[in-house]
């Protein structure tokens, strides 16, 4: 597909058009795809942490005097981190897609970790409504804990542990909801 355009880009250009506006809506519609290319579920990388336990950390609670910590989270089903932020167009997209999906994922456990202010997670909390589903929790990470300990640069970015809390695999980017499964099951 990126070789038909350039290949349609440089018969363009070669007829004297490139003065044109034809180019640049070219020019624009190349970098809109590459854009969504590049962000849509790109490859797994080693952190080097695979296989490690779960770490241990707190996240502060929607109500926001209470603290939930890492440690309690339960074994048996497999667990998947997300790391947000609450205008990121692509995390809204990948919660959207988790929430419409969740019958699919019932076997997963999902545990939404916002590096915004407080109310900015409160609003994004009550927008998508995250409180009635029984396995999705979210809160907000106050001492980005979890962005330093995976040297995680961008969002969305999701570490997948097996039900036993061992890290599996870490993905960035908005994920298909079967390879999220996929990873978290298999």
């Amino acid at each position: 597909m990126f070789t038909d355009a350039l290949t349609l880009f440089t018969q363009i250009a070669g007829r004297g058009l490139v003065t044109k506006i034809i180019p640049m809506k070219i020019i624009t519609i190349l970098i809109s795809l590459f854009g969504l290319w590049s962000c849509y579920g790109k490859p797994p990388y080693k952190t080097g942490l695979e296989g490690k336990s779960l770490p241990s950390f707190d996240l502060m609670s929607v109500d926001s005097t209470s603290y939930f910590n890492t440690s309690a989270i339960p074994e048996g089903k497999a667990i998947v981190l997300f790391a947000f932020e609450t205008g990121c167009p692509y995390s809204r997209a990948q919660t959207a897609d988790i929430i419409s999906h969740l019958k699919t994922l019932k076997d997963i456990n999902f545990y939404m970790i916002c590096n915004n202010t407080y109310p900015e997670f409160k609003n994004f909390y009550n927008h998508y409504e995250l409180g009635k589903y029984s396995n999705i929790k979210a809160g907000v990470d106050t001492g980005l804990f979890f962005m330093r300990y995976f040297n995680a640069a961008q969002v969305p970015y999701m570490a997948i542990y097996s039900s036993d809390k061992r890290l599996k695999q870490v993905t960035i980017g908005k994920m298909r909801i079967s390879t999220i499964k996929n990873i978290a099951i298999e």
